[in-house]
């Protein structure tokens, strides 16, 4: 869709701007699974080699950086598909498109501002 809800169908992201959003997801995805090839490789060598096995806190890191990638790949991968669908932009929550500025920053918002701020419990991460 791309496109503001509402009998008008006014479009607010031109080509060129889904294509430069679409191209920063591809580079984020690429990135994070990369991480997570990373983060399962230094887990491998290190485990196997008992004078080198990580301790407690660096396996809890790593098992935490390791469910971080895994969320912001997740959330990369269902923008890019909702890029596919033609449902790109639009506020979960609202019929409102999200603002381009916001969208630039994260490529992978599901909320416009308004409505992530307004139901977003205390701590939860911008997704």
């Amino acid at each position: 869709m791309n496109q503001r809800s509402g009998g008008d169908r006014e479009t607010f992201l031109t080509p060129e701007e889904l294509r430069a959003l679409r191209a920063d997801l591809d580079e984020q995805r690429v990135f994070r699974r990369e991480q997570l090839r990373q983060i399962a490789t230094a887990a491998t060598v290190r485990g196997g080699d008992r004078r080198r096995r990580p301790g407690v806190a660096q396996a809890e890191v790593r098992a935490a950086l390791a469910a971080s990638a895994r969320i912001v790949l997740a959330d990369v991968e269902a923008a890019l598909q909702r890029m596919d669908e033609g449902r790109y932009g639009i506020c979960h929550r609202c019929p409102r498109p999200i603002d381009r500025e916001r969208l630039a920053v994260v490529p992978q918002a599901r909320f416009c501002a308004h409505c992530q701020h307004a139901g977003r419990p205390a701590g939860e991460a911008d997704r």
